[in-house]
C-alpha cells in the first residue's frame, strides 16, 4: 500500500499535509480563507537543575479551544460560512502545525544534553508541534477506522517522524493520542499529535540507559527490548498477537489497565518498520481498542504513545513500541496521580497487571 501527500500553506504561514490512500483528490487546490492574526511563539524551556530536565512554558496554549459544540469544531473539514484548520470539505487524514504550539521554530540548534548545573538556565522553546486528524468524521473515534484507515494514519506518522528528525532543533519525534475528557481531551474531533521535542525526554532517557546498562552487563550482543518480548511472550498476559506483533499487559505497569504493543523485529522507529508490519498493526490495535470500551459498558479514556529512538540514535538498542493505558480503573472509579506519582514518580497501581489481562481477554470487543 502506497500514500500520497499533498501540501498547502494555512494563512499565517503554517504547514499542512494531506495524507490519501490514492491520488486525485486535488485537496490542495481549496485555499485557507481566513483572516488569521500573526503565528504565536513557542515560548521557552526552563532547566529543572535538581533533577536535570527541561520543563516548557507555553503562554499561547491557554487560548487553544476548550470543547467547542460540534458545529464550531476546527478540525471538521470547511463549509460554506465555516472556516477551520482543514480547508479543503473532505478528508483522510491531514497533518498540520499547531496553532497553539509547546515547541516552534526550527531557527536554533537543540540544547546541549549536558546543561552545567545550577539554576536558572533559559532556552527557546524550538522544535515542531503538529496535529494529526484520523478521519474527517466528527462523531466517530479511533476504534471505528478500518485497518486500512489505521495503515495509512501509521504512515502518516512515519512521514512525519522522518522529515521531523532531519529538522533542525527537534531531537525526538513522539506521536501520541489523548482521548476522552478524563485524559484532559479539549476537542473531541478524532486526533493525536506529535511533538518534535528538542530535547530527549526523561522516560526515553531512562529507557536507553536501561538498555544500555544491560548490554554491559549481559554482553556486546545482548537486547533489552529482545529478551523482554520473549519473557512477555511467556509471562501469561498477552492480550493479542500475530506474526508480527505482540500485545500484552506488562509485567510492571503502572496504569490500572496499560498494553503495549512491540514489533517482532529490531525497529528502532516508525520510518523503520516494513510496510507489513505497518500493515499488522491495524487489525490488533483495533482489537484491544475495542476491547477497552468493552470493559465498562462506555467509551474508556485512553493515552496512545509511541515510543522511538531519538533522531540519529547509535547507542544501545532500541525498538519502536506503543503504549495504550487507562486511567479508569473501575465503572465510574478513575485512577488520580497524587501524591506518591505526582510528586516522587513512585507509582501504585490498584489493579493487578494479571487480573487487567484476564479482564481484557475475557471481554467481546465492541464493534
Amino acid at each position: 500500500m502506497t500514500f500520497t501527500r499533498t501540501g498547502i500553506d494555512l494563512a499565517d504561514g503554517r504547514r499542512l499535509y494531506y495524507y490519501d490512500t490514492e491520488p486525485g483528490h486535488h485537496r490542495d487546490a481549496h485555499a485557507d480563507t481566513r483572516d488569521l492574526p500573526p503565528r504565536a511563539p513557542g515560548g521557552e524551556m526552563r532547566f529543572d537543575a535538581l533533577r536535570g530536565e527541561w520543563v516548557s512554558i507555553s503562554a499561547a496554549r491557554q487560548h487553544r479551544p476548550f470543547l467547542p459544540p460540534s458545529d464550531e469544531c476546527p478540525l471538521c473539514p470547511s463549509r460554506p460560512g465555516a472556516a477551520t484548520e482543514i480547508p479543503a470539505p473532505g478528508y483522510q487524514v491531514a497533518v498540520f502545525q499547531n496553532r497553539f504550539p509547546s515547541f516552534a521554530g526550527e531557527e536554533h540548534a537543540a540544547p546541549a544534553a549536558d546543561v552545567p548545573p545550577g539554576p536558572g538556565i533559559v532556552a527557546p522553546a524550538t522544535g515542531r508541534t503538529e496535529v494529526v486528524c484520523f478521519t474527517d468524521d466528527h462523531g466517530s473515534r479511533f476504534a471505528d477506522l478500518s485497518p486500512e484507515r489505521t495503515r495509512l494514519v501509521v504512515d502518516a506518522l512515519a512521514d512525519r517522524t522522518a522529515e521531523l528528525s532531519r529538522t533542525p532543533g527537534v531531537a525526538q519525534v513522539f506521536c501520541f493520542e489523548n482521548r476522552g475528557e478524563e485524559i484532559g481531551v479539549t476537542l473531541h474531533h478524532p486526533h493525536g499529535q506529535i511533538y518534535g521535542y528538542p530535547y530527549v525526554t526523561p522516560v526515553t532517557r531512562a529507557m536507553l540507559a536501561q538498555s544500555a546498562r544491560y548490554r554491559r552487563e549481559h554482553g556486546d550482543s545482548a537486547d533489552l527490548f529482545e529478551d523482554l518480548l520473549r519473557a512477555e511472550r511467556d509471562g501469561g498476559r498477552v492480550v493479542a498477537a500475530d506474526s508480527h506483533w505482540t500485545a500484552f499487559v506488562p509485567h510492571a505497569a503502572r496504569w490500572p489497565f496499560e498494553v503495549h504493543f512491540h514489533p517482532h523485529i529490531a525497529a528502532p522507529d516508525l520510518p523503520s518498520l516494513p510496510p507489513e508490519y505497518r500493515a499488522a498493526f491495524g487489525p490488533i490495535y483495533l482489537d484491544v481498542l475495542r476491547r477497552f470500551d468493552a470493559l465498562f459498558d462506555g467509551p474508556m479514556p485512553y493515552v496512545s504513545a509511541w515510543h522511538q529512538a531519538p533522531a540519529g540514535h547509535t547507542g544501545a538498542p532500541f525498538r519502536v513500541h506503543l503504549q495504550l493505558f487507562s486511567v479508569r480503573r473501575a465503572a465510574g472509579k478513575l485512577k488520580y496521580l497524587a501524591g506518591s506519582e505526582s510528586a516522587m514518580g513512585g507509582f501504585v497501581n490498584d489493579v493487578p497487571p494479571e487480573v487487567a489481562a484476564e479482564l481484557l481477554n475475557g471481554v467481546t470487543p465492541r464493534a
